[in-house]
């Protein structure tokens, strides 16, 4: 039977019963699959978007991939409230404070900024 990428690396991560890097998941498909490097290039970023799109997949951040029934809800949940800003304050968090909307659209309109330039050394 041929497998699907998607379905090789769900019994990848089902036998080590860990998250692994997307690289390393990558690298066995691959060995799994005896992909030459040419093959491996032109498949490797649909199985990326393959990877993304399938609900038996979570990442756990830094390219760490796991399956979503190994782990909890609190550990792969994400508050959205922690990432979008309420349109009803127009309040923006920065580092060092919080500054009104229109405190940060006049400092970001109000100064031309001249792109930097890398020098070559």
């Amino acid at each position: 039977m041929n497998q699907s990428k998607t379905d090789i690396a769900y019994e990848i991560l089902k036998e080590v019963k860990s998250g692994l890097p997307f690289e390393d998941i990558w690298m066995l498909i691959k060995d799994e699959l005896d992909l030459d490097e040419e093959e491996a290039q032109e498949l490797i970023s649909p199985f990326y978007t393959d990877l993304s799109f399938d609900a038996r997949f979570i990442t756990l951040g830094e390219n760490i991939w796991d399956l979503r029934e190994s782990n909890s809800f609190d550990k792969v949940h994400i508050d959205m409230n922690d990432i979008y800003v309420s349109s009803d304050n127009d309040i923006i968090e920065l580092e060092d404070g919080i500054v009104s909307k229109e405190d940060t659209e006049e400092v970001l309109f109000e100064e031309e900024v001249e792109p930097s330039v890398v020098k070559e050394k």
